[in-house]
């Protein structure tokens, strides 16, 4: 008989192991449990390590209804992660202008003011090979921007961005030791940016 003093207590799951094993998010997916936990397990990182807010899981076209080649993920990220070249002038041109209007004792700094877009992102694994006909039927099932999914009502309706022309995911990529990397990648040829 042990008494029970010496019983080792029950080591807790980890918040991503509690996430990743609810049988109710498992269960109504229409898409291999590998590939939706692999989706949470980037959820996870995006909220937590990089501070995305709204984040949502999206096993269907918000085009079709028809279910996506994989599940993805759509959210807000703190700060915009792409800025076309032509509006990077544009903020410039704006920005030096508010510098200029401002008066002579004030900070004499530049202040580009780009707000965040809601991004899709694909979640991937390193070992996996992408084709450009596999990424063609990503694209094919998503619209140019994800949809809104507001958690509160107070949220003011952003504004429709109009130097985003293409469709664009960001390409999360995990390795075996959960290293993540993130990659825009474009439906299409864009101008390339300006350094």
């Amino acid at each position: 008989m042990t008494r029970p003093g010496l019983l080792k207590p029950a080591v807790q799951p980890s918040p991503l192991q509690s996430l990743v094993a609810d049988s109710n998010l498992l269960s109504k997916q229409s898409h291999l449990p590998s590939l939706h936990s692999l989706a949470l397990q980037l959820q996870h990182n995006l909220q937590y390590q990089h501070s995305w807010t709204d984040l949502h899981v999206h096993t269907h076209s918000p085009v079709t209804n028809e279910p996506l080649p994989r599940p993805l993920l759509s959210g807000l990220p703190p700060q915009r992660l792409y800025i076309h070249p032509d509006e990077q002038i544009e903020l410039l041109k704006n920005a030096d202008r508010e510098r200029k209007a401002r008066k002579a004792g004030d900070k004499d700094t530049l202040e580009v003011k780009a707000e965040p877009e809601r991004e899709w992102v694909l979640p991937t694994r390193l070992s996996e090979k992408w084709t450009l006909h596999r990424l063609a039927d990503v694209f094919n099932g998503i619209s140019k921007i994800p949809p809104e999914h507001a958690s509160s009502g107070a949220e003011e309706e952003r504004a429709v961005n109009p130097w985003r022309t293409k469709k664009r995911v960001v390409l999360a990529t995990v390795d075996t030791d959960s290293t993540v990397v993130y990659y825009i990648v474009h439906d299409g040829v864009v101008k390339p940016r300006q350094n």
